[in-house]
């Protein structure tokens, strides 16, 4: 057997499984995409007619998608940095010799991930309550009147990403640390040997050594950040004034809640377009600096 047949035949399995549970499910999201699917066909599929781009063309024109593609780009630009930032200080604080009690603290920290998003999502409606919260308590301790978090525009948001953050940077800090830990420590030596400042030690070892693990996890946590749904679902349920609706949540609501499939398969095919073209300029980008 030619050694590329041999290749193509331990691929195979793997091939098959990613062709039918995401070739198929993409292919059969934009054929639905393209019908006036709703409740009408699903009672009789000769309802069903064919549209074209009519669902795309609707969508672009609805204010609700645009305001939806502002929440979720808002969500992502300023999740993702924090994210990665408490990530990856979590991480350096695990992996210093100066850290004690790090089994305890790595779990700890870990904790949240693994915990049901619905469950603490329902406890952090109470700790940021307007009246009886922790948080607004903890506030007016400190002479500060209390700040409606779930209830205003501007705060909703910015509430929903601490949550966010604070859920996920636990898994992506394991990534870190495991990256961490395969960072020679000659390299250190000599850097501290040539006189180089702790801040210069992570600026020219440690950040450029964890290029590849700070791309990777880059693009997991990019990749979850667009697809936020739980959290404004059991929190604000899109609310205040619309303010958390995300893509994902207004597909939920046009298939789930108003049955118009075909528009919910286009938002759905949408969102995938867009984060295929985010993650793919970040590879680019990242293969153009790795050439330089």
């Amino acid at each position: 057997m030619k050694p590329a047949t041999a290749g193509w035949v331990f691929a195979a399995p793997a091939l098959i499984v990613i062709a039918l549970f995401f070739g198929l499910p993409v292919l059969a999201a934009f054929a639905l995409s393209l019908t006036d699917f709703d409740i009408y066909a699903l009672a009789d599929i000769g309802n069903l007619r064919f549209v074209g781009l009519g669902n795309y063309l609707a969508l672009l024109q609805n204010p609700l998608f645009w305001k939806a593609l502002g929440n979720t780009l808002y969500f992502v630009a300023v999740g993702v940095p924090l994210s990665i930032a408490a990530s990856l200080g979590a991480a350096l604080l695990l992996h210093s010799r100066l850290g004690a009690f790090k089994p305890f603290f790595r779990t700890a920290f870990f904790a949240p991930v693994v915990t049901t998003v619905v469950a603490v999502a329902v406890i952090w409606r109470y700790l940021f309550h307007t009246r009886y919260g922790l948080v607004n308590w903890g506030l007016s301790s400190l002479g500060v009147d209390p700040v409606d978090w779930l209830g205003d525009p501007a705060w909703a948001m910015p509430t929903i990403i601490l949550f966010a953050v604070w859920k996920n940077f636990g898994y992506n800090m394991i990534i870190f640390l495991a990256g961490l830990q395969s960072i020679p420590e000659d390299l250190y030596e000599a850097a501290r040997i040539d006189g180089a400042s702790p801040w210069r030690q992570f600026r020219h070892v440690t950040l450029p050594m964890l290029g590849p693990v700070m791309l990777m996890v880059a693009i997991l946590t990019l990749s979850g950040y667009f697809q936020l749904f739980a959290e404004p679902y059991v929190i604000t349920q899109g609310g205040p004034l619309q303010s958390t609706v995300s893509v994902l949540y207004l597909m939920y609501e046009e298939g789930f809640k108003w049955w118009n499939l075909g528009n919910a398969s286009a938002v759905a095919f949408l969102l995938f377009a867009l984060m295929t073209a985010v993650t793919s300029a970040m590879l680019w980008y990242a293969r153009r600096k790795g050439a330089e």
